[in-house]
């Protein structure tokens, strides 16, 4: 994949397509997606978040891209894995469709969190990260779908292209943080979008509730719209367990999820990123890398750890095995069972008795 279709991916269109001039006018320009009052992570045009460090600016960027330091991917990586799964689960149950992208299923409901089936996490058909595996779950398999959540607005995360399939075929409610919306709406005007901002909630009956939570992250999907549309992380407090859902992050100061694991308790289930991390320079702020997600398992003390952002599309540096290496080797050195945190591969599924 040449590197113009990676910045496209990670949300920086303008320097793929426009040079300096188009940054530039990213910086002067409103927010086209939410309108509303400031606050301690909004400024009136763009959401932040205060221990975050600031963006990587031009230098950087074609600093990293060029360095030449990639390491190969196979055209191919097909999971040995392929998921069928039932209607309904009345106690937990979660599956990995690909990359960020899973079913939870729990007190009756189903979820799709980030669901992207989409062959590219790219604006376009035709270039952009390919995914090297199937989803895990092929779409005609999924259960009846109560709920979706989307997380943040990068490509590898929100397909609209599949929330389209989706509404046509199940009619879900759709759940996102503030300014995801117009975004979603402006290619599915007759989906309806429920927003929320950090520190809110959505009921999404059968007792389960969605909680809304920071992330040490970032949004873009074009050319001027940088950190206009909010992020988020997920809590989901179940009849079966709190469940702890990232999307991505970075660690940072490791302040939020001390946070949840004060305010929601010791999670049952937690999905950590353990991919997309190299080089570390640059991508400390932004995506974790396996052994900070170790720490993270550390501070929530959740009972079951899967790791997933890795192995479907080619997003930074490292190699496509080197997440779980690096996964073992960061749970070997904090004494932690390997069977307490395990990285999955797509249509790899798990329920509390297995």
């Amino acid at each position: 994949m040449k590197r113009r279709t990676l910045l496209k991916a990670f949300g920086f269109p303008a320097l793929a397509t426009t040079g300096a001039f188009g940054w530039m006018t990213a910086a002067r320009s409103k927010n086209r997606y939410y309108q509303g009052p400031v606050t301690d992570h909004f400024d009136g045009v763009r959401f932040f978040l205060a221990d975050q460090p600031q963006d990587k600016g031009l230098i950087e960027l074609a600093r990293w891209q060029l360095g030449g330091e990639r390491r190969a991917w196979p055209e191919s990586f097909p999971s040995p894995f392929r998921d069928r799964p039932p209607a309904e689960v009345r106690d937990l149950r979660t599956a990995l469709i690909g990359h960020a992208s899973f079913l939870i299923q729990a007190a009756g409901l189903n979820i799709l969190v980030d669901p992207v089936f989409s062959e590219r996490a790219s604006p376009f058909s035709f270039t952009g990260p390919k995914r090297v595996n199937p989803p895990g779950i092929a779409f005609e398999d999924l259960p009846p779908i109560h709920a979706v959540l989307i997380t943040h607005n990068h490509y590898d995360h929100l397909d609209l292209d599949a929330l389209g399939r989706l509404w046509q075929r199940h009619r879900p409610r759709l759940v996102a943080p503030l300014g995801n919306d117009a975004i979603i709406r402006a290619e599915h005007p007759e989906i309806p979008v429920e927003t929320r901002d950090w520190g809110e909630s959505v009921d999404l009956g059968n007792g389960i509730t969605a909680h809304f939570e920071p992330a040490y992250h970032w949004s873009a999907r074009g050319i001027n719209d940088r950190r206009m549309a909010l992020w988020c992380a997920y809590v989901l407090t179940t009849p079966a367990g709190v469940i702890y859902h990232i999307g991505d992050t970075g660690f940072g100061d490791g302040k939020i999820f001390h946070a949840v694991r004060a305010r929601y308790g010791r999670p049952r289930l937690v999905h950590l990123p353990i991919g997309a991390y190299e080089p570390r320079w640059f991508m400390g702020p932004q995506h974790m890398n396996p052994e900070d997600a170790v720490k993270v398992l550390g501070i929530v003390e959740a009972e079951q750890a899967f790791g997933h952002h890795w192995g479907t599309f080619r997003l930074t540096d490292e190699g496509i095995d080197e997440p779980p290496r690096d996964l073992a080797a960061a749970l070997q050195a904090a004494e932690i069972p390997e069977e307490r945190f395990r990285p999955l591969r797509p249509g790899e599924a798990w329920t509390p008795s297995a």
